[in-house]
């Protein structure tokens, strides 16, 4: 699994997607929303984790999840 972090402009937020092996986008949130259903990723009980990641991500840079 993928992750990016992308830079919102004026009135839209910053968005978190989520990619498979594929690329193709199984899953995108905003950055500042509280993570909930990660389950339907494969990625319960990981969510201090995945939050580390995303606020270290820099926008623009696809980076392979590993959490």
């Amino acid at each position: 699994m993928y992750i990016i972090k992308v830079k919102g402009k004026a009135k839209i937020p910053d968005y978190i997607q989520l990619r498979d092996e594929h690329f193709v986008l199984i899953a995108y949130f905003r950055a500042d929303r509280p993570l909930k259903d990660l389950h339907r990723y494969g990625l319960e009980n990981k969510e201090t984790e995945l939050a580390a990641v995303i606020s270290n991500l820099e926008f623009g840079k696809l980076q392979k999840l590993e959490v």
